[in-house]
């Protein structure tokens, strides 16, 4: 399980360094692709498999999940780590992260997230998100 939060610069080559405790679980290939809430979504290779296959699954003759199937599938690099540990970051999901230069990396369960540090830092200060008040509303999830 991918947990905890780091922050981390990309480098002058568009590349990161991978905290090491995320390193093992990740594995040599690995998947990143846009995610929602314009941060990046970064899966190993295994849930990777899980994930598109749900998309895959999704009847073609919706149109909203020819959508979503674009959306993750079409924008999604296999990457790997180089000896130093580092990622590349592609330029177009430099772009759609909206990525400078600062970033967070952050573990979420099945999956990690690779958020610029403006954009992370404004989700964090959104007064108006009440967590308690959404867990009551997504009781289904049993928490």
């Amino acid at each position: 399980m991918f947990i905890g939060e780091y922050n981390h610069n990309l480098d002058e080559k568009n590349r990161v360094t991978m905290p090491v405790k995320f390193r093992e679980e990740l594995g040599d290939v690995f998947y990143m692709t846009k995610g929602f809430d314009n941060c990046l979504f970064v899966y190993s290779a295994q849930e990777w498999e899980r994930f598109s296959t749900r998309l895959q699954n999704n009847q073609l003759k919706s149109r909203d999940a020819r959508k979503l199937q674009r959306f993750f599938i079409a924008s999604a690099n296999e990457c790997g780590l180089d000896k130093q540990g580092r990622i590349l970051v592609s330029t177009p999901l430099k772009e759609y992260a909206e990525i400078q230069k600062e970033l967070v990396i952050v573990g979420v369960a099945n999956r990690i997230e690779v958020w610029s540090k403006e954009n992370w830092d404004a989700y964090n200060n959104d007064d108006e998100t009440d967590i308690s008040a959404l867990a009551e509303e997504m009781d289904s999830l049993d928490l």
